[in-house]
């Protein structure tokens, strides 16, 4: 099986608001090297930006993997290991454990904003997907090339 990491986060500008704009992003990893993959959701909260993110990048992977996601939600996290019960956004989690179902998957928390080069790589790309209602692909050619070559 290939080794892959998934680096994902999700952004919601007015959270909650019936007018929010929200953002998803994941950064694939693989030998080094790294891709990004964004989504703009319109209409939706924080955490199900946040779920979108991990469905994004595992949706990518064309055949099974094992697969390290690293997300600074702790809700995605704690969900997927089944510590938390999915009571709420079941389509989005149906979403997410369909593309999860054929993968050996680690699930990681990281810390939100502490200097992990890719996962602000990641916040940086979901925050501006929100912000313009639309994937700006240069944006996001220019944020990966910032990363370089990098193993996590």
């Amino acid at each position: 099986m290939k080794e892959v990491t998934i680096v994902c986060d999700g952004s919601s500008l007015g959270n909650g608001q019936k007018n929010s704009r929200a953002g998803a992003c994941a950064l694939l990893g693989y030998k080094g090297y790294w891709r990004a993959f964004a989504k703009y959701l319109g209409v939706a909260t924080n955490q199900q930006s946040e779920i979108a993110a991990a469905e994004i990048g595992l949706a990518q992977l064309s055949e099974p993997c094992k697969v390290r996601v690293l997300s600074d939600s702790r809700y995605v996290v704690q969900t997927m290991l089944g510590n938390f019960r999915k009571k709420s956004n079941k389509d989005w989690w149906a979403k997410l454990d369909k593309v999860a179902a054929k993968h050996d998957i680690t699930w990681e928390w990281v810390k939100g904003h502490a200097g992990h080069d890719v996962q602000e790589v990641a916040d940086d790309i979901a925050r501006r997907t929100a912000e313009l209602g639309r994937v700006d692909e240069d944006f996001m050619d220019e944020a990966v090339l910032s990363i370089g070559v990098s193993e996590i």
